[in-house]
């Protein structure tokens, strides 16, 4: 063979590989172009599910809380309490109420009329064929604190017993939820309590005298709020799921005809969506759903009922175009192969001109994919009266909500691709860009509440940052200032009470006026000092404002005796502490108050009561309290002897370390009189009350 017939093969050969090589660049091109297409298609409905899921979980919720309120705005009713506040008094007796068939017969018709307007006025059962008292589906009873039925809506169901169990599993000063069961009629039925007060007694602090019940079919009217106006997917689905032992159990009707609570499936079926999204609410998932259908899936979790709401749409419709494009794509590579054989030159330019021609189509197509996603997105999102806002990678705005234009001052197309500074101001989007970081380098969802001043005064939000794959964060900013301000209204409603129990005391015994904040003075700065945490410090302050309540039950004439005290008199002082403790039992606090009490006569070397606990077994706000209660004690004079000086008070408090009062709290008592200020603030703790006898 001649050097021209070898340089051809060579040729042919170069060409071959080349081709070869092509091929495979190109084939491994067109898959992975394909799967990062159809990984963006996943994202953009992992967002898309979510805000549906997001919509459809507040009507559900707001439905359970207009319910709710019902029933609360039932208790808080003046008649009821009244009629209730003279019941309680007359120790259940009816007759000693004041006109009661008329009080009773009022209440009885504003309950029928409630349950009627509520929807929960269900009828009774079918007739059976003999003369059976059928038994009702729904409505609303007013009870008293044993259970028992006062007044009730005509359909209303009995009390039985199975009943009485779930009221009692519900909190006893606060409304609650009877989870869904079946009722009288096999229907699945919801319960809506909330306890009735004396009047003018605070909720915070008292017991219930009775409460109002209502019992309703969860039905059409809930169920419909599972349905998104204007999803046009035919395999979208909403389901309300609850996880009960190991069993998953659906409550809402499903697709495929299946009544509420009529399937159930078990809970460690891993690869079934539902047992899922019910082990971890709040995420997205791809699995197979209870009829055996690969689905794209949502979850969120329900406020006070243990549900989760699972929102789904079938894979293959969902991802229908991008399974399209992919088959597409494949077949294409084919036909290259195939036309490599007619010449390399035909087979680059058919291949060129296709490839372009194709990606045109297909970003056009894309285009308009994408603008009809937006366009139902922001239909969805514009409905919401939360600001939702997507936030990419470099901080800038890529959607908007109207809630999000409108507090921009802006339409909401205006504020896409603006900086967060210059949407919301660079204090606030400071904020919003740290916890969108951590969001995204956790990969979790992220919620935490924000006050920040606004044109109408303090602001308190609700912020969630959800992120979408790794570069964008969906924000969802939920005003909640109504609800913390009525929270902190509460709260200084008991530090009103705290007061009034504390003059109460003081009013008994001169020689205790001031004392309990002269205590939570002092124990404060020990507290301080011992760099204690803010609930430490929040427990022993309030904890000092009640020490002395059990001082009621001490006679005047022992608290103001000029004269020493005897044994018996001594012990009843001491004690006080204790029945201080026992009166506060059953209130909730958001600190352990009445157990740092019932503490306080404990000794760190186990020798004390009531429970004999030693060194740090005993609560460290008991044990701060304790010193501080001891000191303040000592250097403040007493209507049978007079004050003792500080140092004096502190060598003794030195000699019962170990054994009364934990050494590192002495020590920080110390500190705080030499090194911050303390001697100087507490000298005026000698001086006699004003008012005292001398």
């Amino acid at each position: 063979m001649n050097g021209d017939g070898r340089r051809g093969q060579l040729y042919t050969l170069a060409a071959t590989l080349l081709l070869a090589a092509v091929t495979v660049a190109s084939a491994t091109a067109i898959l992975r172009f394909a799967d990062a297409e159809r990984a963006r298609d996943v994202a953009a409905w992992r967002a898309r599910l979510g805000i549906v899921a997001d919509s459809r979980l507040t009507q559900a919720q707001g439905w359970l809380d207009a319910q709710l309120g019902e029933m609360r705005a039932l208790a808080e009713n003046q008649s009821v309490q009244i009629y209730m506040t003279e019941l309680d008094q007359a120790q259940g007796n009816r007759a000693g109420v004041t006109d009661e068939p008329a009080q009773i017969g009022y209440l009885r018709n504003l309950l029928i009329v409630t349950a009627e307007r509520a929807g929960f006025g269900g009828a009774r059962g079918a007739a059976v064929g003999a003369n059976v008292r059928r038994t009702g589906s729904g409505g609303i009873a007013l009870l008293n604190a044993r259970g028992v039925v006062l007044a009730a809506s005509p359909n209303m169901p009995p009390i039985d017993a199975p009943m009485q169990q779930r009221l009692a599993a519900l909190p006893g000063n606060r409304p609650g939820v009877i989870d869904l069961y079946r009722g009288a009629a096999g229907q699945p039925t919801l319960g809506f309590m909330a306890p009735v007060f004396a009047v003018q007694a605070d909720p915070g602090t008292s017991e219930r005298i009775g409460y109002v019940l209502g019992l309703a079919e969860l039905g059409d009217a809930f169920f419909r709020l599972l349905k998104q106006p204007g999803a046009t997917e035919s395999s979208a689905e909403a389901l309300v799921l609850r996880k009960s032992g190991n069993t998953i159990e659906y409550l809402s009707p499903q697709a495929d005809g299946t009544p509420s609570l009529g399937r159930s499936a078990p809970a460690d079926a891993g690869d079934l969506a539902e047992a899922r999204a019910a082990a971890a609410p709040g995420g997205f998932l791809q699995a197979r759903d209870y009829r055996g259908k690969d689905v794209l899936a949502v979850s969120r979790a329900f406020v006070a009922v243990p549900w989760v709401l699972l929102y789904k749409v079938d894979r293959d419709e969902a991802l229908a175009d991008a399974d399209r494009r992919r088959r597409n794509l494949i077949a294409g590579l084919g036909l290259v192969v195939a036309l490599i054989a007619a010449g390399f030159v035909a087979v680059w330019w058919y291949a060129s001109s296709r490839r372009a021609s194709e990606a045109a189509a297909r970003y056009r197509a894309l285009a308009g994919r994408y603008e009809r996603q937006e366009s139902l997105l922001r239909g969805i999102t514009d409905s919401q009266p939360d600001l939702i806002y997507l936030v990419d990678g470099d901080g800038r705005i890529g959607f908007a909500n109207a809630a999000a234009g409108k507090h921009g001052g802006v339409a909401a197309e205006d504020l896409i691709g603006k900086t967060l500074p210059a949407a919301l101001g660079p204090e606030h989007a400071a904020t919003i860009d740290k916890e969108n970081k951590e969001a995204l380098g956790q990969g979790a969802s992220k919620t935490r509440l924000m006050r920040f001043d606004a044109p109408g005064g303090l602001r308190v939000a609700q912020i969630s940052h959800v992120p979408l794959g790794t570069n964008s964060v969906v924000v969802v900013e939920r005003d909640v200032t109504e609800l913390v301000g009525e929270r902190e209204r509460r709260a200084r409603a008991m530090n009103q009470v705290v007061d009034m129990l504390v003059k109460l005391i003081e009013r008994r015994d001169p020689y205790c006026a001031d004392q309990a904040q002269r205590v939570g003075q002092v124990a404060g700065a020990i507290a301080e000092a011992m760099q204690a945490d803010a609930q430490d410090r929040a427990t022993v302050a309030l904890a000092a404002r009640l020490m002395n309540l059990g001082k009621v039950l001490v006679p005047t004439e022992v608290l103001t005796k000029t004269t020493a005290l005897s044994d018996a008199e001594k012990k009843l002082v001491h004690d006080s502490i204790l029945s201080s403790a026992d009166f506060l039992k059953g209130i909730e606090f958001d600190g352990p108050v009445q157990a740092t009490l019932s503490q306080l006569q404990e000794r760190v070397d186990g020798a004390g009561t009531p429970a004999g606990l030693k060194g740090e077994a005993i609560l460290l706000p008991a044990r701060i309290l304790a010193v501080a209660n001891a000191f303040v004690g000592m250097v403040s004079p007493r209507a049978w002897r007079g004050a003792i000086g500080i140092d004096q008070a502190v060598e003794m408090l030195r000699q019962d370390r170990d054994r009364f009062y934990d050494r590192h709290v002495v020590a920080a008592l110390e500190h705080a009189l030499e090194n911050k200020g303390g001697r100087a603030a507490w000298q005026g703790f000698a001086a006699r009350p004003a008012g005292a006898p001398a």
